[in-house]
C-alpha cells in the first residue's frame, strides 16, 4: 500500500468531519446536489463511484474470466452468507439492540423505523465498494467481478421478498427502477468504459503503457472514495449533529454484524480450501453494504427524515473505517490463513510416504 492508502483511515475521518460541517453550513446547496436523481439514484454520487471502480476494472482481462468457475467454493460461500445468513442475523441484531436493549434510550415512535432501516442494510450486500476492498487486499479481480455480477442478479429476485419477510408485512414497495438503474450505473457502465480504455491503451501502448496508465489512475480512485464520503455525510450533516447518541446506539448492531459476517465468510472459505485471493473479496462483499440502494429504499418507503433513512446513513458513516479495519485483518492474517492448507499438504505427503 502507498503512504496515502496506509493512512486512509485518517483521510476518511477528516472527510467525515468536513462532510458533516459542509452539510450543516450549506444545507441548501447539498439539498440541490441530493436532488440530482433519476429513480432515487443520485447522479453525482454515481459519477464518483465510477471514478472509484473504473481503475480497478481496467485491470481485468475478460479473456481469463472463464477460469473463475474453478472457484465455485468462494462463490458458494458468498451466496450463502449474503442471502441465507446476513439478512437474518441483521434482523436479530436490530430486534435485540434497538427493539429491546436500547429501546428506553430511543424515541418510541421511531424504533420500528430504525429496525426497518437496519434490515434494509442487511438485505443489501455490497456492489461497487467491494472492488475497492478487493483491490486493497490484492484479491482476484476476475473473481470479484464474477461474484458481484452474480450477487446483483440474485438481488433483483431476492431483495424484496427477504425485506418483506423480515419487516413482517405481506408486500413491500421496492423501487425497482432504483435497483435496476443502480446495477446499470455501478456495474454495467463502468465495465464498458473500463474495457474500452483497456483495449485502446493495449492496442496503442502495450502492457507497459497499460501499467503506466493504471499507476496514474490509482490515486484518482482513492480521491473519488474520499469525495464520495464528503458528499454523503453532507447530505445528513444536520441530522447527525442533532442526534449524536442515536447515531452511537444504531452503530452498535451494525458494527457487530459487520465483523460477524466477515468472520463467517473468511473462516468458511478457509475451511473450504479456497485461496486467500478468493477468500478476501468473498468475505468482504458480505461485510460491506450496498448503501446506495438501502438509503434510496429507506427514503422511498419511510421518508427522507425517517428513522429508517437515518439508520441507513449510519451504515455509511461507520462502513469505511470498519471495512478498512477488515482490510487490515485480511492483509495481516494472510500467513495464518495459508498455514493450515500448507500443514495439511505436508501431512498428506508424509502419510503417503
Amino acid at each position: 500500500m502507498s503512504i496515502f492508502e496506509r493512512y486512509l483511515t485518517v483521510w476518511v475521518a477528516l472527510c467525515i468531519v468536513v462532510g458533516i460541517a459542509l452539510g450543516y453550513l450549506f444545507p441548501a446547496f447539498f439539498q440541490a446536489v441530493g436532488s440530482a436523481e433519476i429513480a432515487n439514484v443520485n447522479l453525482p454520487v454515481a459519477v464518483l463511484i465510477w471514478l472509484m471502480i473504473i481503475p480497478m476494472l481496467v485491470k481485468i482481462d475478460f479473456g481469463s474470466l472463464g477460469e473463475v468457475g474453478r472457484h465455485w467454493r468462494g462463490i458458494s460461500v458468498t451466496l450463502i452468507v449474503n442471502w441465507l445468513i446476513k439478512p437474518f442475523t441483521m434482523a436479530v441484531m436490530a430486534w435485540f439492540f434497538i427493539g429491546w436493549l436500547f429501546a428506553p434510550l430511543l424515541p418510541a415512535g421511531q424504533i420500528n423505523s430504525y429496525i426497518a432501516g437496519l434490515i434494509l442494510l442487511g438485505a443489501a450486500p455490497c456492489t461497487a465498494m467491494v472492488f475497492v476492498w478487493s483491490n486493497l487486499t490484492k484479491g482476484d479481480p476476475l473473481f470479484t467481478l464474477s461474484q458481484v455480477s452474480l450477487n446483483d442478479l440474485v438481488m433483483v429476485f431476492a431483495f424484496a421478498p427477504i425485506v418483506a419477510l423480515l419487516l413482517g408485512i405481506s408486500a413491500i414497495t421496492v423501487p425497482w427502477q432504483t435497483l435496476l438503474l443502480s446495477v446499470t450505473l455501478y456495474i454495467v457502465v463502468p465495465v464498458i468504459i473500463a474495457q474500452v480504455l483497456r483495449n485502446r491503451i493495449l492496442a496503442a501502448r502495450g502492457e507497459a503503457g497499460l501499467e503506466r496508465f493504471l499507476s496514474k489512475l490509482q490515486p484518482l480512485a482513492i480521491s473519488a472514495l474520499l469525495a464520495t464520503l464528503i458528499v454523503l455525510f453532507a447530505f445528513q450533516g444536520q441530522a447527525i449533529l442533532a442526534s449524536p447518541m442515536i447515531i452511537v446506539l444504531l452503530s452498535v448492531p451494525i458494527i457487530i454484524q459487520t465483523y460477524l459476517i466477515f468472520g463467517i465468510g473468511y473462516f468458511a472459505n478457509r475451511v473450504a480450501g479456497e485461496t486467500h485471493v478468493i477468500a478476501a473479496p468473498s468475505a468482504l462483499i458480505g461485510a460491506s453494504n450496498f448503501f446506495e440502494l438501502a438509503v434510496a429504499v429507506a427514503i422511498s418507503l419511510f421518508g427522507f427524515n425517517s428513522g429508517a433513512a437515518l439508520a441507513t446513513v449510519v451504515g455509511v458513516l461507520i462502513e469505511v473505517p470498519v471495512m478498512l479495519s477488515l482490510v487490515w485483518i485480511v492483509n495481516r492474517s494472510k500467513g495464518w490463513y495459508e498455514l493450515a492448507p500448507a500443514l495439511s499438504r505436508r501431512t498428506a505427503v508424509k502419510t503417503s510416504k
